[in-house]
């Protein structure tokens, strides 16, 4: 690698965060429908938009008929914690965690909601907990696609469908970008800003028929903050997965989200989505596979996420060096490919073990990656050479 030349072609569009995700191709702010802009949420007109966006949603992600899908405040973090404070405490819980995110949910569950005799699955950066160790007589919580880790689960045979407790699935950065089995899942969260580049701030919750009845059966010992609240007078308020919203949402990230899902829509729908990520994501596949100074930090193949691809430098002149060493290393090849605006944000997540990230959800042109992945080498070669010297 020492003769490496620098690259001349540059991707054309250098947006590879993991979250907020890259616009949709194309996208443009002047394509928004301004209409409902400086109207109230609670107006005729936004309510049909809100609608049309659960609406759209629910039939591109092929949701059973008797499966809710509504908008709620805080991103996919707020979805999952009104799930957590809605559903459990009825029964035991298991958790599992393999990065982040996960231990977030992890300390919700053990710290604030105080779950006695909460069982917790832990397993490193790279690594899935054993799955077939979970107990599904007790609710258990997981995360379909470990954004951080880049590591998911591979499917969702190892989950019954004749199980008594419920399944709560943070699934944000799996959602229109992998095949996700409905009848599996009680409930699933997910946020527009990550495979459909979305704006952050909103969650969304899917809900099944057996997770409805427990709101309405069950009233946890805990109070209820009116932000997290999907009851009204005892029952399951329908008016959230009907138009109505439980704060004031922005009606410009709902025009974006419709951009979006129209967009979805005419590319051809789920399938294409997973096939844009797919394709993307074996792009990287095959450079990692012939490049010694990078790997998947995933370490089954079977468990590499096609979304959040998460990456460890394994060069051993890298690893030699001490972490502070390491940690500058990363900075200066990240700082170099934003500075030639190349790529930007694809830093390792904060908590993760060092590295990269690219997202290579289906708003992200593979043409774009396939021109990131040489100044990767480049960058890489040029930050040794004069950390050697």
């Amino acid at each position: 690698m020492e003769d490496l030349v620098k690259p001349l072609i540059k991707p054309s569009n250098p947006k590879f965060s993991s979250g907020p995700c890259n616009k949709r191709p194309g996208w443009n702010l002047s394509n928004l429908d301004s209409v409902a802009l400086g109207r109230s949420h609670r107006s005729e007109l936004a309510i049909k938009k809100i609608q049309k966006t659960i609406e759209l949603s629910k039939k591109i992600l092929d949701l059973p008929e008797d499966y809710e899908l509504g908008i709620v405040p805080g991103s996919d973090t707020g979805a999952m914690e009104i799930a957590m404070w809605s559903l459990l405490g009825k029964n035991k819980v298991e958790v599992l965690a393999w990065e982040s995110f996960g231990k977030d949910w992890v300390k919700d569950i053990i710290d604030e909601l105080k779950i006695e005799k909460t069982l917790v699955h832990l397993s490193d950066y790279g690594y899935l907990p054993d799955l077939e160790k979970i107990d599904f007589e007790n609710d258990v919580v997981f995360t379909w696609n470990g954004t951080t880790s880049g590591v998911c689960v591979p499917n969702g045979d190892w989950i019954p469908e004749n199980r008594l407790g419920l399944t709560i699935c943070d699934a944000t950065s799996a959602v229109f970008s992998m095949n996700i089995p409905w009848e599996k899942i009680d409930v699933a969260t997910y946020s527009w800003q990550k495979v459909l580049g979305g704006e952050g701030a909103h969650g969304v919750l899917i809900l099944s028929p057996r997770a409805l009845e427990r709101i309405e059966s069950y009233s946890p010992e805990w109070p209820i903050p009116k932000l997290f609240r999907l009851k009204k007078g005892g029952k399951i308020n329908k008016s959230i997965f009907a138009g109505s919203t439980i704060n004031t949402p922005s009606m410009l990230c709902i025009e974006d989200l419709l951009d979006a899902l129209d967009w979805a829509q005419e590319i051809g729908g789920l399938t294409e989505l997973i096939n844009r990520t797919n394709k993307n994501s074996k792009i990287v596949q095959n450079w990692v596979n012939e490049t010694s100074w990078i790997d998947f930090l995933a370490v089954n193949i079977e468990h590499r996420s096609n979304t959040s691809v998460c990456l460890k430098i394994v060069d051993s002149w890298f690893l030699s060096q001490n972490r502070n060493k390491q940690e500058n290393f990363v900075k200066k090849m990240t700082k170099i490919l934003e500075e030639e605006a190349v790529a930007f944000d694809i830093n390792s997540y904060r908590d993760a073990p060092l590295g990269l990230r690219i997202w290579c959800g289906s708003t992200v042109e593979s043409n774009d990656i396939e021109n990131l992945l040489p100044w990767l080498d480049w960058v890489f070669n040029e930050v040794k050479t004069i950390g050697r010297s």
